[in-house]
């Protein structure tokens, strides 16, 4: 099996970095991923695979399918990029393209990583003439918009039995940890323009209502649970005039907690924060929910099973160009990102102390697997797929200790031969865990065990109402 899966992945290693090439080069933002979406669900149906577009009413969703009956195996792939982060790729200096979207968190990797495990296990089917179903889930919009949720409320995951990903990150590790939770919200105030020196009594600023709304809510971070996090934006202050008051404004406030009851108790508290603002200024205001998603639900079965793999696949040397090039991006970090480096680590499942990388610049080993309890200060919409089908997902280094993702310096790093290499070594250890749950009934029942034993003590409600659809960055 092992042999296998890695004939396979190196037969086709020229593919692959090619796919995960055009993605980086075709990057788009949330939901806007028309070009790499197409251009990957092609990519599906020369496989072999059944392609099914639009699903979930969302144009840059699709599934790819092969074969039937069960067990059913999915692995969600993503590719959307984000603003502000555009970069020429391996340069170890700020060099933003004629555009100003880049793949800063890695997304072309993780994509083509999933639709590499995808592969290699349809074809592992093929030869070996075996039952059951892969299903390669194409999810746009994680960036800020919570895809998966939505593909979650529709009832796209339905029938899987498991499902993999992976994400790119300076470390090798199973992503062990649980994750915050969060509510999305647009707060717009609607006031009176009018002369602000001539007749300011006449006006009713709309900004006021948005500075005092985030000093309300400023007060009230000394009163929520330590875990939690808000943060926002103003995304629209009313003009550029002084002399006017500005009878438009608005706010985005991205609130996080363990648990999507805590973050619904946070949200209905900054509405009440919201509406006396409103009332201070005598303005109004409407409030839109934008997107959320629930906690991250680990499943230990699983993640044991992938860990084993990703020791197995191992992690190969880095060569002397790769040392090279990641000391050159380590002299772009201050001060306080390297003494700092393993931050970027501990999030995605790392644990020590950071001795094994002494005089390093590359993870070259693989983290001890821990039954974590600790959470991820930061969110997923791979949670909503774990509380509905059993999840596991790992890490595999991509990038230079200490680099931060969302920076040009992730980004320049997206299409160097260690990130590629980082990703192969994911699309094996999850190909091959897909084949485990393929020929081992016993694998896959603890898994669905573990699942189910869970969920018969947790209800699960999807955090996004309905009515609420999907929003791209210019339709804001």
């Amino acid at each position: 099996m092992k042999t296998f899966v890695e004939q396979y992945l190196k037969d086709h290693e020229s593919y692959f970095k090619e796919v995960s090439s055009f993605i980086y080069h075709h990057p788009e933002t949330r939901f806007e991923e028309y070009t790499s979406s197409e251009f990957l669900a092609k990519e599906c149906e020369k496989q072999g695979f059944i392609v099914k577009q639009n699903v979930a009413n969302i144009e840059t969703a699709f599934t790819a399918t092969y074969g039937s009956g069960g067990p059913v195996i999915g692995f969600l792939g993503e590719f959307d990029a984000l603003s502000g982060l555009s970069q020429e790729p391996n340069k170890t200096s700020y060099k933003p393209m004629e555009h100003d979207v880049g793949h800063g968190c890695g997304h072309n990797l993780l994509g083509t990583g999933a639709f590499a495990s995808a592969c290699a296990v349809k074809k592992y089917l093929e030869e070996n003439n075996l039952p059951g179903t892969v299903k390669f889930f194409g999810c746009p919009g994680e960036e800020g918009g919570s895809g998966k949720t939505f593909m979650v409320r529709e009832r796209v995951f339905e029938g899987v039995d498991a499902a993999l990903t992976w994400h790119p990150s300076p470390a090798n590790a199973i992503m062990s940890l649980s994750s915050l939770a969060n509510y999305q919200i647009f707060f717009r105030f609607k006031g009176t323009a009018a002369h602000a020196a001539n007749v300011p009594h006449l006006g009713r600023s709309a900004l006021d209502a948005v500075e005092l709304m985030n000093v309300g809510v400023n007060y009230m971070r000394e009163h929520v649970i330590p875990e939690a996090r808000i943060h926002y934006a103003v995304t629209n202050t009313g003009g550029i005039s002084p002399n006017v008051v500005q009878a438009n404004a608005e706010v985005l406030y991205l609130i996080r907690a363990p648990k999507v009851q805590q973050v619904d108790g946070m949200y209905k508290r900054i509405k009440k924060i919201a509406e006396g603002a409103a009332m201070m200024t005598e303005t109004e205001v409407t409030i839109e929910f934008d997107k959320a998603c629930s906690n991250y639900i680990q499943n230990r079965s699983l993640e044991k099973i992938l860990y084993k793999n990703l020791k197995d696949i191992g992690t190969g040397n880095p060569t002397g160009s790769e040392k090279e090039f990641a000391k050159e991006i380590w002299s772009t970090f201050n001060e306080l990102e390297r003494e700092n480096f393993l931050d970027p680590m501990t999030g995605f499942g790392y644990y020590g102390d950071g001795s094994e990388f002494d005089g390093k610049y590359l993870a070259d080993t693989i983290s001890p697997y821990y039954e974590s309890k600790n959470i991820l200060a930061g969110s997923t919409d791979v949670a909503d797929v774990s509380w509905v089908v059993p999840t596991a997902q790992l890490t595999s280094a991509t990038s230079t200790l200490g680099t931060a993702l969302h920076t040009w310096q992730m980004t320049s790093q997206g299409l160097s031969s260690f990130a590629n290499r980082g990703m192969l070594r994911a699309a094996g250890s999850m190909a091959l865990t897909g084949i485990t749950l393929f020929e081992s009934e016993e694998d896959l029942n603890n898994v669905k065990k573990e699942f189910q034993a869970f969920r018969n003590k947790h209800d699960y409600t999807n955090p996004i109402p309905e009515g609420v659809r999907p929003s791209k960055l210019n339709e804001r």
